[in-house]
């Protein structure tokens, strides 16, 4: 059972990497990319990978935050919604 659950993350993680690349709008595509990030650490908790899952949350909850605020200045944009 846990096989079939990690196998459905790992498909899940490669649809939402060709929405990812596909996506003409940047705002978006960074929120596609926290989706990715949150697959990617349940993929990790599902291989038995704790430390490695919580460092992933880390790394990406920064990046996150680093790509919203790059667009918002990059794009001049007040309020980025």
């Amino acid at each position: 059972m846990l096989r079939i659950i990690r196998e459905l993350v790992m498909i899940a993680m490669i649809i939402i990497a060709i929405i990812i690349v596909s996506e003409r709008k940047s705002i978006r595509a960074v929120m596609e990319l926290a989706l990715f990030s949150l697959m990617f650490v349940s993929a990790l908790f599902l291989l038995k990978a704790p430390d490695v899952a919580l460092s992933a949350i880390v790394v990406g909850a920064i990046l996150l935050g680093i790509f919203l605020y790059t667009i918002q200045e990059v794009e001049g944009l007040g309020d980025i919604w």
